[in-house]
């Protein structure tokens, strides 16, 4: 099992940062290792991304595992890989940027749907894979899908809030990728990171219990 998968599934929530402005980018990667939060993604379509992913690996070293998400396509994954991500994540299937992950040593966890791409993601490569969108698949779609598919480890992302998280793992999601509802940009840009802080221990909580 690689060192990424491992923490993954011991820490069960990854942190997406999509669109954060550099300005802020540090404070709030503070806020979330304050609360608890020891995953973090930065997405390649959020201006400056390599440029933080490259800062943060220093700046949080030891403290949280910076990836890039958003890894559409071989391009991206080598500028994330080059930045320092020390994994990727896409919200598509491509078995290009699962190869050259294996070639670099990086952890590979591409976005499928289907049992279809589920087991095909897994016969090329990728460590686990990204249900994605689970906030218009729901629930009882990972539960069915978890029957057939047990053996692969799986992030439920999209729909994710403090009253369901429980229930996604209930259903058989290994980890779970948050966005908005986990970094709330409206906190970040009126500097409110206590708060950030705070809801990242309300989620760590939870999971810590289940």
């Amino acid at each position: 099992m690689s060192d990424m998968l491992e923490l993954l599934l011991e820490h069960k929530i990854v942190a997406i940062l999509r669109g954060i402005e550099d300005r802020h980018a540090d404070a709030t990667a503070q806020a979330l290792i304050d609360g608890g939060i020891h995953m973090m993604e930065i997405t390649m379509n959020t201006d400056g991304a390599a440029a933080m992913i490259d800062r943060w690996r220093t700046k949080f070293d030891g403290k949280a595992a910076v990836g890039a998400g958003t890894v559409t396509d071989v391009a991206l994954a080598k500028q994330a890989a080059e930045a320092g991500a020390q994994y990727l994540i896409s919200p598509n299937l491509d078995e290009e940027v699962i190869a050259y992950g294996r070639e670099h040593g990086l952890s590979v966890w591409p976005g499928v749907m289907t049992p279809t791409e589920i087991v095909k993601a897994w016969k090329a490569g990728a460590d686990a894979v990204k249900i994605f969108p689970m906030g218009t698949l729901g629930i009882g779609y990972l539960q069915e899908i978890r029957g057939p598919l047990n053996d692969i480890p799986m992030i439920a992302t999209g729909g994710v809030d403090l009253h369901n998280i429980a229930d996604y793992f209930k259903a058989g999601a290994n980890a779970v990728g948050m966005g908005s509802k986990l970094v709330n940009m409206e906190w970040i840009r009126e500097g409110k990171f206590a708060q950030v802080t705070e809801r990242a221990r309300q989620f760590v909580e939870i999971v810590r219990t289940l």
